[in-house]
């Protein structure tokens, strides 16, 4: 059978919801909606404005979707008050200030599921066909898949979720209400509470490190171990080396995208927004609530500052002041690097304006 186009999420992946009601989801959120609308109103799904059924919830963050707005079916919508006379007469507005925000909220409380990757087999406690070792310890709650491997010494917390193929390593302590992945990694680490490492993430192995001389390469020993604190989600296939003779860590609240490189002795900050395919040098400071764009290299032993944004596929050589934003390659000052860009493209212009002068004079004097 071929993908079909649903207004809500597939209840073959994820159960349909418990209905809300709009009165719970203005409490939920702190929206604020129209005194005449019922509050006993059910809501039972989420989605954008030109496909959200009678019974869902949508959102308008701008004016980009406005049309689509204009036009959805949905119960209910997000937005803030100056769009709110925009909202269609059988929608009823929920004005906030972060109706985005206030949609995620809402969408989380319907699908609660969606915001961990589920179990593979649907066991419960330690399957007889993972292995554990018996000085392994494991608060109660704790569940194992088959195929998983939990070393000698290693501790995880109650309400962590261990999937297929996952490797724990000797004496990795892992928090409360974690969650790893399908054939997930972890050696030389300590993870706090309510992290996730989606499937194929890799933590804690060696950092790449040699003394090099004329008779070749002689391997570093990476003594130190990776440090990952608290509501940290770390992507697919993303790896985390752990440090040569410090720690590599990173900070609570961050979140980082598939397919990232993380070196070691890299130290990043609290709720850093790292995105897929960048690579961090080894021992790089990354401040905290910093934003790096997909496919950026950050160069090792330099500092970025507190709340700087990096945009996409740019080459970070030196240290970015807390607050800047940078981009390009090298990376500078955004408006530096937006002026250059403006200069390459009048170059760029000029050359072609040259360029077909020249071949009209040749096809003249020819």
């Amino acid at each position: 059978m071929g993908a079909e186009s649903r207004t809500m999420a597939d209840p073959v992946f994820f159960p349909p919801p418990e209905p809300l009601t709009l009165a719970d989801i203005v409490a939920l959120t702190g929206a604020e909606a129209p005194p005449d609308a019922p509050p006993d109103r059910l809501i039972a799904g989420a989605a954008p404005p030109d496909r959200a059924g009678e019974d869902d919830v949508t959102f308008l963050e701008g004016s980009r979707h406005l049309a689509s707005v204009r036009a959805t079916r949905a119960a209910a919508c997000f937005c803030v008050a100056r769009y709110a006379a925009d909202i269609p007469a059988g929608t009823i507005p929920l004005v906030t200030k972060r109706p985005h925000a206030a949609f995620v909220l809402a969408t989380s409380r319907l699908f609660p599921s969606a915001l961990r990757p589920q179990l593979t087999t649907g066991e419960t406690g330690i399957s007889a066909l993972a292995f554990v070792d018996p000085n392994a310890r494991l608060e109660a709650g704790v569940v194992v898949e088959r195929g998983a491997v939990v070393g000698a010494g290693a501790e995880i917390g109650a309400g962590t979720t261990i999937a297929v193929g996952a490797i724990i390593g000797p004496s990795v302590r892992i928090g409360r209400d974690c969650t790893i992945g399908p054939h997930a990694t972890v050696l030389h680490a300590l993870l706090g509470d309510r992290v996730i490492l989606h499937p194929g993430a890799h933590i804690g192995q060696d950092g790449f490190g040699y003394a090099s001389g004329a008779s070749g390469h002689i391997k570093v020993p990476q003594l130190g171990r990776v440090l990952i604190q608290d509501d940290v989600e770390i992507g697919a296939g993303t790896t985390i080396d752990r440090g040569a003779l410090g720690d590599t860590v990173v900070g609570a609240g961050t979140k980082i995208d598939n397919q990232v490189q993380v070196g070691h002795n890299v130290q990043i900050g609290r709720h850093c927004i790292i995105v897929s395919q960048v690579g961090i040098a080894g021992s790089a400071r990354i401040g905290d609530f910093v934003v790096i764009g997909g496919q950026t290299g950050i160069n090792g032993h330099i500092t970025i500052g507190d709340r700087a944004q990096i945009a996409a596929v740019s080459a970070v050589h030196g240290n970015v002041p807390a607050n800047a934003k940078w981009g390009g390659s090298p990376a500078r000052p955004l408006r530096e690097w937006l002026k250059a860009q403006m200069s390459d493209a009048r170059d760029s212009r000029r050359q072609e304006r040259f360029n077909q002068t020249a071949e009209h004079q040749e096809d003249s004097d020819g």
